[in-house]
């Protein structure tokens, strides 16, 4: 393969990149790419997984001794010091190349420039920001981790055309296609919690899994339930031995039935203030608490009063929306977001539209939080 720029050439990179998306989690999705002085391939990697080998050393053991006085295309600037793996740094300058191109600065507290200073200082060239707008959205979830301690958060729903998740009775079962539910659960499958409210489990009992192929990572799921109203024969509760299940109750919830639960395997977290009163300090004491455990993409599935608290707490990142080819009516149908609100337009949430596509008579959109938030 011979690239016509570099600009393709960190294109590649950043293809490769993407691949490791639900893989590597912790840790950031990057890419590698080593070309000789005509642009052609002599080497590509990407992180494959958490805790296996850098893009940088797939890249190097696939060029070999061709890496000499080559050029590096990478995605992220590579680490200057030990973690799971040796630093890609040291390895670089021991390859012998001649020059590194680098999409953008890590943010990592060990990394943050040490990797490109170490580069410098042993005669590399290094160029920073090639294709960084698109390198930075790729690692969005990592850097909000990284720089906030928070987890990076989807919002997802499916509504007819009309803007409602359900008829007034309540019935949803089903907006979307059988192929746009099967999306749905691809994406969550890379995820490491799904939130859905009380209400939603006792209205539909959801198992909340990724049902569809091999998913890349086993989800939490997590249910926002101040009074611990969850069934103990509901599916999530069953099978709390298999999959994990966190339920977000209030210190007030009945503590027979909290230690029920704990006795099935559920682990209860209990807040001193009521979900159910302090809606934002419960995102944000959540958000908190799954990034400590490192959780990187979360997603929240609903119902519309714990969409509504997530967006009221300006804690949405990313949205997908499933759109179906039906028109429900009624003042009563029931909305995706609901919460406070904004009461003027000027105030409302502004997001971005990221890609959108058809999926048989269905439409699946994709947006991403403007800046003020700086994760877009």
């Amino acid at each position: 393969m011979q690239f016509q720029s570099s600009e393709d050439a960190m294109r590649q990179a950043l293809t490769l990149a993407a691949l490791g998306i639900g893989r590597v989690e912790p840790n950031p999705a990057v890419g590698a790419v080593i070309v000789d002085d005509n642009l052609q391939l002599l080497g590509q990697g990407y992180h494959e997984e958490f805790g296996g080998p850098h893009a940088e050393a797939g890249a190097l053991a696939e060029a070999g001794a061709y890496a000499k006085g080559a050029t590096l295309y990478v995605t992220l600037e590579p680490c200057a010091h030990h973690g799971k793996t040796p630093p890609c740094a040291d390895a670089i300058i021991q390859a012998g190349l001649q020059r590194v191109v680098i999409a953008m600065q890590d943010p990592f507290p060990k990394v943050d420039g040490r990797g490109i200073d170490l580069l410098k200082k042993a005669g590399i060239a290094v160029e920073v920001g090639l294709l960084e707008n698109e390198a930075r959205r790729l690692t969005a979830p990592f850097r909000k981790l990284t720089e906030t301690g928070l987890p990076y958060v989807h919002a997802k729903w499916a509504m007819t055309l009309d803007g409602r998740i359900a008829t007034a009775s309540g019935d949803s079962k089903w907006i979307t296609s059988e192929e746009s539910r099967v999306r749905g659960h691809r994406l969550r499958g890379r995820m490491d919690a799904i939130l859905v409210g009380c209400g939603t489990v006792l209205a539909d009992d959801p198992l909340l899994t990724a049902r569809v192929g091999a998913p890349v990572r086993k989800a939490t799921r997590i249910v926002f339930d101040s009074h611990a109203k969850i069934p103990l024969d509901s599916q999530l509760v069953t099978t709390a031995k298999d999959t994990p299940v966190l339920v977000i109750a209030s210190a007030r919830a009945d503590r027979a039935k909290v230690d029920q639960l704990r006795q099935k395997e559920v682990e209860v977290l209990q807040l001193a203030s009521d979900p159910s009163e302090n809606r934002a300090a419960a995102v944000q004491n959540v958000l908190e608490e799954l990034g400590r455990r490192r959780m990187t993409n979360v997603l929240v599935e609903g119902g519309g009063q714990l969409l509504g608290s997530f967006f009221d707490a300006e804690q949405v990142d990313e949205a997908h929306v499933f759109m179906g080819p039906r028109i429900i009516g009624s003042a009563d149908a029931r909305s995706p977001v609901c919460g406070e609100g904004r009461r003027w337009i000027a105030d409302a949430a502004e997001f971005e539209l990221l890609s959108h596509e058809r999926i048989g008579d269905d439409v699946y959109l994709k947006y991403v939080s403007r800046p003020g938030s700086d994760f877009e």
